[in-house]
């Protein structure tokens, strides 16, 4: 089962995807980052999503890092 924080990053990294109306392939073709890891970070059923990938994926999506990351954790 997918987990709650999981969830929030995914739904972070889709609604800024979408917000630059890329397809998920589109993505992949700008983060070097498969098509089936984003599919399952979105879904949120991503377990080894690594630091790198994040990196890779903020800058597919013109963001920094820390922009992917539930409100809760940007103020720690």
């Amino acid at each position: 089962m997918p987990s709650e924080y999981l969830m929030q990053i995914g739904g972070i990294v889709k609604s800024k995807r979408l917000a630059l109306g890329l397809t998920q392939k589109e993505l992949e073709d700008r983060s070097s980052v498969t098509q089936s890891m984003i599919s399952k970070i979105e879904g949120g059923s991503a377990d080894n999503v690594s630091i790198e990938i994040l990196r890779k994926l903020a800058k597919a999506l013109e963001c920094v890092l820390v922009d992917l990351l539930p409100e809760e954790d940007k103020g720690r």
